[in-house]
């Protein structure tokens, strides 16, 4: 089997940094890689492998020979689990066929961004927009991770992830957010092993990845008449995000996404009709006063959707619903802390809240998932029968009175 070491050479010229190098022996033939590391002697144990040497210096350069540390553990990594790949392959090899994969996964990009990268456009291509959208947010989350530095394939492994989960919970990241980023960075890195660019180490058997219980978040009812009634005259922004704060809940609950893409035709004699984009399931909403109310205080003329979410029809529509999501949920929470409320406010809290009013008003749970449009994942429905639509429109009508 192959051994790899990690090698100084000093620099010919007096006060120039040397370089390291890596040292790739089989069947007694070496083969030198260099590392591109660069530092001074004093800056390598020649006693201990692959140490470097941090002295009392000024921090800058201790940051620097800190991530040259890291660097030359990760390549080192990539070298060793290349030579355990080709002997679990079985076939012979040497020193240079080493050498030649570790300098492809170089040159080639064959790193885990890349990956990604690549795999979030080719998903954007086959109409998979959610997906690649989802990838796309974990990744910028892993590359804030690794301050925009690439790691290979190879070197991704359960220590990289347990890092990784660190200093998720070292920025306020909560446990399911943290789970959420490791399952989908699971999900990537098992596509690189089905495409056989690396072996199954199983790098995140030691990070959470389960689903714990959310915090309730709804409301009572007198928090919903308080966010309807609040003077937001001198605040049009705050108040645009409290109509659409409103406009879900008057809709049993619909999600931004979902409001966002509604358009005109979708209102059809008095009737409200809609696909869910997380579902695909169809679902029909008797169309009530307050929805008037707040669709037609805005002008979409020109426009073929209901709601000026989405305003410019050259632009990208999801990159509109986006921004306007993370600017509405901003003036929501504002909201909620000027009403003192004890949680953060956000259009979330409006499909929460009408469940838990609907359940208060007695209403079965068998309506109220399919108020919701539950499906089977992640479901309240304790009937699989689907209900008369107009059971639920009573329901959401006798909510809608209430306040």
């Amino acid at each position: 089997m192959a051994t790899v070491k990690v090698k100084f050479r000093p620099s010919t010229v007096e006060a120039r940094e040397g370089a390291l190098f890596f040292s790739v022996t089989h069947d007694r033939i070496e083969k030198q890689i260099p590392a591109q590391l660069k530092l001074h002697p004093a800056e390598w144990d020649n006693f201990r492998s692959e140490v470097i040497v941090r002295p009392d210096t000024d921090e800058k350069r201790r940051e620097y020979l800190h991530t040259l540390q890291e660097t030359l553990a990760e390549e080192s990594g990539c070298l060793k689990r290349i030579i355990e790949r080709l002997e679990r392959i079985g076939n012979p090899y040497t020193a240079e066929t080493v050498a030649t994969l570790f300098h492809d996964a170089r040159e080639h990009g064959d790193g885990f961004i890349a990956f990604t990268t690549a795999l979030i456009k080719q998903l954007e291509q086959i109409g998979k927009t959610r997906t690649a959208a989802t990838y796309m947010t974990v990744l910028n989350s892993f590359v804030r991770f690794r301050q925009e530095r690439e790691i290979l394939l190879e070197s991704v492994d359960a220590q990289v992830m347990l890092a990784y989960e660190n200093y998720l919970k070292t920025n306020g990241i909560c446990p399911n957010t943290t789970s959420f980023y490791m399952r989908n960075l699971r999900a990537i890195y098992n596509r690189a092993v089905d495409q056989d660019l690396i072996v199954q180490r199983y790098p995140f058997k030691h990070v959470y990845t389960g689903i714990g219980k959310t915090v309730k978040r709804a409301v009572p009812l007198s928090v919903i008449r308080d966010i309807r009634d609040i003077d937001l005259d001198e605040d049009p922004t705050t108040d645009f995000a409290r109509d659409l704060f409103l406009f879900s809940f008057y809709t049993r609950g619909m999600s931004f996404i979902d409001m966002a893409y509604l358009k005109k035709r979708n209102l059809q004699n008095g009737i409200l009709s809609y696909r869910r984009q997380k579902t695909n399931q169809q679902l029909f909403i008797k169309w009530e006063t307050p929805m008037e109310e707040i669709v037609g205080k805005y002008d979409t003329d020109g426009s073929p959707y209901l709601l000026p979410i989405i305003r410019y029809a050259e632009e990208d529509e999801r990159k509109q619903y986006k921004s306007a999501a993370h600017l509405v949920n901003v003036k929501l929470k504002k909201l909620g802390e000027r009403l003192g409320l004890s949680m953060p406010l956000t259009t979330y809290v409006a499909r929460h809240a009408w469940a838990s009013i609907a359940k208060s008003k007695n209403v079965s749970l068998s309506v109220i998932s399919e108020a919701l449009g539950h499906d089977s994942e992640h479901t309240t429905r304790i009937y699989l029968a689907s209900l008369d639509t107009s059971v639920v429109d009573k329901a959401n009508n006798l909510v809608l009175r209430s306040l």
